[in-house]
């Protein structure tokens, strides 16, 4: 059985970030993160999959541990509702290019979850606040919602000059997560 999944960018998106964090008592959950994973999840039956850069390990401010350490901390604070987490610990500048070509916008994180997870691409969204994000939905053939907390329009006119267009720009987590629901049930929850 092939299952839909939600691919969600970690720092800014989930979780607040003032700069590389890692200390796991310092998570703050962006608002409606909670709500959203546990509707997205429970309510929906989607698998929940964070796809996260942490190019912090590269630069020698935190261990691979301490991201997974993170990680678990993140999942406890949203009822264990994430099903696994995928980070690429590279970056060009300290890693050899090889190294790093699982680094969003490449879909290399996004391919692995969905072979482990038997995914259905042409179901399945990706939601992150960045331009990486959405390129590396794009790239992967998934549906791509950019969250615009700030409302940035360098982040959308960046993608639009780059000839790519996320399928929605939400204002918050819920909002984006309403646009999955309504588009998966077709309007119909």
């Amino acid at each position: 059985m092939t299952h839909r999944a939600v691919f969600l960018d970690r720092d800014n998106t989930l979780n607040y970030d003032p700069g590389y964090i890692i200390n796991p008592d310092e998570i703050k959950l962006m608002p409606g993160v909670k709500e959203g994973i546990n509707e997205l999840k429970n309510s929906f039956g989607f698998k929940l999959i964070v796809i996260s850069n942490q190019s912090g390990i590269a630069r020698g401010l935190f261990k691979k541990n301490d991201v997974q350490i993170f990680n678990r901390k993140l999942n406890e604070l949203v009822n264990n509702n994430i099903d696994d987490f995928y980070f690429c610990p590279f970056h060009p500048d300290f890693s050899g290019k090889e190294d790093s070509l699982c680094r969003k916008p490449s879909p290399n994180m996004v391919l692995n979850a969905a072979v482990k997870h038997d995914i259905d691409l042409t179901i399945s969204y990706m939601v992150g606040d960045m331009p990486s994000d959405v390129e590396c939905g794009i790239n992967s053939g998934v549906k791509t919602i950019l969250l615009n907390y700030e409302m940035n329009d360098d982040k959308i006119m960046l993608l639009h000059n780059a000839g790519k267009r996320p399928n929605f720009v939400a204002m918050n987590f819920s909002e984006a997560c309403k646009y999955i629901i309504e588009d998966y049930t077709g309007g119909n929850n």
